[in-house]
């Protein structure tokens, strides 16, 4: 996604105006504008990503090749489909995707910046990720960063040290860091 770098929603109230922004630019793709994105989706080109932006337009464009990304992912070779069915088909399938994606991103942010603290701006518990350190690398915990906690002992990790992106973390039901993988689970 390259261009004008877009401001990072912050608040509850940013949050809700970026993903109605990144949702009118994703509808707009797939009702108004579907023959320019129809034809932007060359099954000849590479795997290609149907991203909504905060300002109400969208972009067909490969993934990101940071990694982690500095957001999810959305669904990944929407063009390869294409022809294999029908439009009506197609643009429904992209849809779904498309609304998972908007989900992740705003709950990406979310988690980002603490939505779940309590009213007072006080964390609920002491032991969340703000003191924490990567139980791989002992750096401290950077809120420019993709952490994850394990599951099994709830020790905090940078993603790129696991080699876990945010993307990878949405399809994770239980988290267990490389230490606790190989251990068996208590009964």
């Amino acid at each position: 996604m390259e261009g004008i770098p877009h401001p990072i929603p912050r608040t509850v109230e940013e949050v809700f105006g970026d993903f109605k922004g990144r949702r009118a630019g994703l509808i707009k793709a797939l009702t108004t504008d579907v023959e320019k994105f129809y034809h932007q989706c060359d099954p000849e080109k590479e795997n290609l990503c149907l991203y909504g932006m905060p300002n109400e337009t969208w972009e067909v464009n490969l993934p990101v090749e940071e990694v982690p990304p500095e957001l999810p992912e959305p669904a990944l070779g929407i063009n390869f489909a294409r022809d294999g069915m029908q439009e009506k088909d197609w643009l429904s399938l992209v849809a779904v995707h498309s609304d998972s994606w908007l989900l992740a991103v705003a709950f990406y942010f979310g988690a980002r910046f603490g939505f779940g603290k309590n009213e007072s701006g006080e964390d609920e518990e002491e032991d969340d990720e703000q003191g924490a350190t990567c139980g791989a690398c002992g750096e401290s915990y950077g809120t420019d960063e993709f952490w994850i906690c394990c599951d099994v002992c709830e020790r905090w990790f940078h993603g790129k040290c696991v080699k876990i992106t945010p993307a990878k973390a949405e399809h994770i039901k239980q988290y267990k860091c490389p230490g606790c993988s190989g251990k068996r689970a208590r009964v």
